[in-house]
């Protein structure tokens, strides 16, 4: 190889290697009143999740969704977060952007199996609707039981996490909104996932020490911060 070939195979090889280490932008929601601090946002912190277990590279904008900043809403006029940048186009949507991760990042893979993407997918909604219930014979913390039964009756049967032995996109979705549950109503209500749901204590336990995770949630304070206008309108 000569010395000219040489060079230009060395400054392409550079090139590649730059393309494929560049970090991605994510707009993710900021902290209520802490701009300057990650917010409690369950899909921001999914997608960060997914980036934070294929080890991709990328860089975070803390989004003030009382305040949101003029460049923010012309690249997203929905104003919606997370978004996140692919290829000079901003992509809305956790679903979607998890999708084109898996897609153009497919190692470590977290594709779930089609038998297991929809479990414990009731869970936020029962969770949402018992936080906000002030009639404690509506049914809401019933229905939320029975959501956090089957989750716990699948673990025990497949897990430790919902497709067996490795994680994948359903728990990396479950495991922010599972972490809402588990500080909001301990802190509005004084309840928890009941000690005879052995299975589902140990998910929690084992979602919540992994390193992606401890580096992507929200700090409590802010996570209860940002319920207690919807608890207490």
């Amino acid at each position: 190889m000569t010395t000219m070939n040489l060079l230009i195979f060395s400054v392409l090889l550079l090139s590649s290697l730059a393309v494929s280490t560049m970090a991605l932008e994510a707009c993710v929601k900021a902290a209520v009143g802490a701009p300057d601090h990650l917010g409690d946002c369950p899909f921001s912190q999914r997608v960060l999740l997914t980036l934070e277990e294929k080890k991709i590279p990328y860089q975070m904008h803390w989004i003030d969704l009382s305040n949101k900043p003029k460049w923010f809403l012309e690249i997203n006029p929905g104003g919606k977060v997370p978004v996140v940048k692919f290829d000079g186009k901003w992509v809305p949507d956790s679903d979607v952007i998890t999708q084109i991760l898996e897609r153009k990042y497919p190692k470590p893979s977290l594709v779930t199996p089609p038998q297991c993407a929809s479990v414990g997918s009731k869970i936020f909604g029962s969770f949402t609707t018992f936080l906000k219930s002030k009639n404690a014979t509506d049914g809401s913390e019933q229905a939320l039981m029975s959501e956090l039964t089957l989750l716990d009756k699948h673990l025990n049967a497949h897990g430790p996490y919902v497709s067996g032995e490795e994680i994948s996109a359903v728990d990396l979705s479950l495991a922010p909104k599972l972490y809402h549950l588990d500080v909001a109503l301990g802190h509005f209500k004084k309840w928890n996932v009941p000690r005879n749901l052995t299975h589902v204590k140990k998910y929690m336990k084992l979602l919540f020490s992994r390193e992606s995770f401890v580096k992507t949630a929200a700090k409590k304070k802010y996570l209860i911060a940002a319920w207690a206008p919807k608890v207490n309108p």
